[in-house]
């Protein structure tokens, strides 16, 4: 139970470091939460500083993901251990304690903990995720059909219970903090992928 409670600690550790927020202030000297959408995020990122730094967001960030399920399968070596600090991550991630637990919206990094935890739905989702962007250009869209259809598949694919548990908390999670971006687009307002926003 230490080695878990460990884990989860340090999952959470892990996921509250924002590449976004750090690259920004290498890059250009700028808080990115002030820019742009004002989102710690990959997409914001590229916005704001190009699909370069934005790439290298995204994959540090769906990086945390993947190593915070790591961790909690080498320390607590159970499905539920992994999959809180998978959770745990994404937590960090948007509520970040070294940044005034002001983050991002998660998708990243957990599109990363799902990829550890459940490979196969994360795949099929992913896929359809892409096909959804590249279509319409809305990151925000792709990113809810992401976080709603992994539990399905999950539960499809029969994984474990804490899998699929935790794959519902995080399509709940995405939703919350996705919501002002749901507006958006029932307005037909939200922002488009390669779209510039003023700071």
């Amino acid at each position: 139970m230490i080695y878990a409670v460990i884990a989860v600690i340090l999952s959470y550790l892990l996921g509250s470091v924002s590449f976004s927020i750090v690259i920004a202030r290498l890059v250009k000297g700028i808080d990115i939460r002030e820019h742009g959408s004002g989102n710690a995020g990959a997409t914001n990122t590229i916005r704001v500083l190009g699909k370069g730094p934005g790439l290298l967001c995204f994959v540090l960030d769906f990086g945390k993901g993947i190593a915070a399920v790591w961790i909690g399968h080498w320390l607590g070596q159970d499905d539920w251990t992994s999959a809180i600090c998978g959770l745990a991550a994404i937590m960090g991630h948007n509520w970040p304690i070294y940044f005034n637990f002001k983050g991002g919206k998660g998708i990243a990094t957990t599109i990363g903990a799902i990829c550890a935890l459940a490979f196969v739905p994360a795949l099929v989702a992913g896929v359809v995720t892409i096909i959804v962007i590249a279509i319409t250009r809305y990151v925000s869209l792709g990113s809810l059909i992401f976080a709603a259809l992994t539990p399905v598949l999950i539960a499809i694919f029969y994984y474990s219970a804490p899998v699929l548990t935790v794959s519902l908390i995080l399509c709940l999670f995405a939703f919350w903090r996705h919501r002002s971006n749901i507006v958006k687009l029932l307005q037909g307002t939200e922002n488009k992928l390669g779209a510039k926003k003023g700071s």
